[in-house]
C-alpha cells in the first residue's frame, strides 16, 4: 500500500455555524463591536484550542487502565515530522469542507510500570478528541484497544500494538489510515496520582450499580496495598460521590457484563464527571493538578502555553462520547495467533459513521485506503458486510 504523506500542515479557519445571531461581514466582532484582525482571530482560535487541551490533560489521566506504580518520567515535548504522518487523500479534500474548523487530537494511555511512555508499551486507552474550534464543543471517541486494524505498515493486529511497535507516530498513523482522520498532535500519559487528582477536585459523582460497587471495592483493596494507603469501601449504590481510589476502581471494572466495551464507556463517564468538577475548581487548584499530570506526560503540545490560560478552562464542554467500531458494525472473534479481537465488520460503514458522529457529515465517502484495509480485515477474519 502506498503511504500518502501529509501536505504541509495549515491551521484552518473555523466553520461558522448559525447561532441565531446576525452574521457580519469580514472578521469577527469583539464584545465592543470592533472587528478582530486576522492576527487577533488566530490568537483567539489558538487560545480556544489550548483551553480545551488543559481539560484533556486534567481528564485524560482518568481513562488509564494501568498497573499501579510508575516512576517519574518528566514532561517531554515531542516534535513530530509531519512529512511522516499519513493522511489519506480523501481526508485532504474533507479538510477543506466538512472537517474544516475541527482540531483532532489522539489521547493515549500506556500500560507501563516503569515510566516508559514511548514505544515498547501498549496503549491500552486510545481516544480521539475532536474539538470544534468555533463553538468549544468536543466529542470523544474510544477506539477499542483490541480492534483488528492495519498498524499503518500493512501488518494487521490489535490496534494497541501500534504504539508498542512504533510509539505515538505509528499509533497516529494507524488511526489516520484506518479511520480517515487527520491527527497530527497527541498526548500520552501513564499512571501518576490518579486518586490524588480526583481527591484534589473533591471527588466525582457517578452512577454505581451493585456489580460495579462490588468490583470497584476489590480493585480498591489491591490499589491500597500497592500504594500503601488506606481506603474506604464503598457501601452505597446509585448516584453518589466517589473519592479518588473509588473512582479509579470504577474506571477499571470490566466484569459483570459489557466487558471492555462497558469499561471504555465507564472511562468516558468518569471523564465527563471530572469535567463537571474541574469547572468548579479555582485556577490555582487546576494549575496544581495540571502540574502533577504534566510530570507524567509525553506530548507534542506546548505545556507552558497551556498552563498560562488555565483560568478559562470552563469554556469547553464534552457534548457526546462513543466507541469505535460502532455496535451495529462490530463483532468479536479469534483471529489466528492474534487471539480474541474486536472486528470492525465493514470498515467503510464504520468510517462513515465516525465522520457523521464527529463532523455531522452524512455523505462522507471513505478513501480507497480504508476500502483496501477493510477488504483485508474481512479476508483475515471471515467477517464482511452482509
Amino acid at each position: 500500500m502506498t503511504k500518502n504523506n501529509r501536505d504541509a500542515y495549515e491551521e484552518k479557519e473555523p466553520v461558522k455555524k448559525s447561532s441565531g445571531k446576525k452574521a457580519g461581514g469580514g472578521g469577527k466582532a469583539s464584545s465592543g463591536g470592533r472587528k478582530l484582525s486576522k492576527k487577533e482571530q488566530a490568537k483567539r482560535k489558538r487560545r480556544r484550542i489550548i483551553l480545551f487541551i488543559v481539560e484533556i490533560f486534567i481528564l485524560l489521566i482518568l481513562v488509564m487502565v494501568l498497573y499501579l506504580t510508575l516512576s517519574g518520567s518528566k514532561t517531554e515535548k515531542v516534535e513530530l515530522d509531519y512529512e511522516d504522518i499519513i493522511i489519506n487523500n480523501t481526508v485532504k479534500e474533507a479538510e477543506k469542507t466538512t472537517m474544516k474548523g475541527y482540531r483532532n487530537i489522539a489521547l493515549f494511555g500506556v500500560d507501563s510500570t516503569t515510566g516508559a511512555l514511548t514505544k515498547g508499551t501498549r496503549s491500552d486507552a486510545i481516544l480521539i478528541a475532536s474539538i470544534n474550534q468555533d463553538t468549544g464543543d468536543c466529542k470523544l471517541v474510544s477506539v477499542y484497544r483490541d480492534t483488528y486494524l492495519n498498524l499503518s505498515n500493512d501488518t494487521y493486529n490489535k490496534c494497541n500494538s501500534a504504539y508498542a511497535k512504533g510509539g505515538a507516530e505509528m499509533a497516529i498513523n494507524m488511526l489516520n489510515m484506518n479511520l480517515d482522520m487527520n491527527i497530527t498532535d497527541f498526548v500520552t500519559v501513564g499512571f501518576a496520582g490518579l486518586s490524588d487528582t480526583i481527591d484534589a477536585l473533591g471527588g466525582v459523582y457517578l452512577n454505581v450499580d451493585e456489580n460495579e460497587r462490588y468490583n470497584l471495592n476489590n480493585y480498591q483493596l489491591c490499589m491500597a496495598e500497592n500504594l500503601n494507603r488506606d481506603y474506604k469501601p464503598l457501601e452505597e449504590t446509585g448516584y453518589i460521590l466517589l473519592d479518588g481510589l473509588q473512582a479509579t476502581g470504577f474506571c477499571r471494572v470490566r466484569y459483570g457484563g459489557g466487558d471492555d466495551f462497558r469499561r471504555a464507556e465507564r472511562q468516558r463517564e468518569v471523564i465527563s464527571a471530572v469535567m463537571d468538577q474541574a469547572k468548579k475548581a479555582s485556577p490555582a487548584a487546576l494549575t496544581k493538578i495540571a502540574n502533577s499530570v504534566f510530570e507524567e506526560t509525553y506530548t507534542s503540545l506546548d505545556l507552558k502555553e497551556i498552563v498560562e490560560v488555565l483560568a478559562d478552562v470552563g469554556n469547553y464542554q464534552i457534548t457526546e462520547t462513543a466507541g469505535f467500531p460502532v455496535e451495529e458494525h462490530r463483532a468479536t472473534g479469534t483471529v489466528g495467533a492474534k487471539g480474541s479481537c474486536v472486528i470492525p465488520v465493514d470498515l467503510e460503514e464504520n468510517v462513515k459513521w465516525l465522520h457523521q458522529f464527529l463532523f455531522d457529515d452524512y455523505e462522507y465517502t471513505p478513501s480507497s485506503t480504508v476500502k483496501e484495509c477493510g477488504e483485508k480485515i474481512a479476508a483475515d477474519t471471515g467477517y464482511s458486510a452482509q
